[in-house]
């Protein structure tokens, strides 16, 4: 159990919520998460790349030229893989690049990536009707009295994607805006800074407590 301080729009100290998660062992922590970060990026593979075989390029059913006498070198058709245009040796083929991974291990491994990032957590108040209308400066102002750099990589999580809270978070090219219930282990690993709302961190402790 952890206890995590709340900054209001203002930057300034505005209560404490506790993080109370169930996550792996010291030892095994940093394997189940790496599991869990290479399923996810194996599974966003499409795996649509594809070449043809000597077999599956149009033409080349005619002999280029007699077998012996030319002086050239032997050849067969024009559609092998030695000759321009041909076949593709061993190319690739369309292919699920899926991998599997137990449910329970999946939010193990996010339980503890999440845990992980303490050190560069703000937790805030709801904001939403800080922003009446889109304003994108009014946002950067706000995460920087917050106490986080803005030129570094942000991942913003709120309970409900608010639409004014999206349209000022979308013209900054390094900040990430999600629900809670869309939490995954890249945009956890790959943020500088975390920023996530009292009421997202008990909507991620009521979602990912099992």
């Amino acid at each position: 159990m952890v206890d995590c301080v709340i900054k209001d729009w203002q930057g300034q100290d505005a209560g404490q919520a506790t993080l109370d998660l169930k996550v792996a062992k010291e030892e095994t922590a940093a394997h189940i998460v790496h599991r869990a970060l290479v399923r996810q990026q194996n599974n966003a593979r499409q795996g649509t790349a594809s070449t043809k075989t000597r077999a599956e390029v149009r033409g080349g059913g005619r002999k280029p030229w007699r077998q012996k006498g030319t002086g050239r070198a032997r050849a067969g058709s024009i559609r092998s893989p030695l000759w321009r245009g041909g076949g593709v040796i061993f190319g690739p083929k369309p292919r699920d690049f899926s991998v599997k991974m137990n449910r329970k291990e999946r939010r193990l491994a996010l339980r503890t990536a999440f845990q992980g990032r303490l050190d560069d957590m703000v937790v805030v108040q709801e904001f939403a009707e800080q922003l009446p209308r889109p304003k994108t400066k009014d946002l950067l102002d706000a995460i920087a009295r917050w106490g986080i750099d803005p030129s570094g990589k942000i991942l913003m999580i709120t309970d409900e994607v608010d639409d004014n809270v999206y349209l000022s978070a979308r013209n900054i090219s390094n900040v990430k805006l999600i629900a809670a219930i869309h939490l995954n282990i890249y945009d956890l690993l790959a943020a500088d800074s975390v920023v996530v709302t009292a009421a997202a961190l008990e909507k991620i402790q009521e979602v990912y407590s099992d």
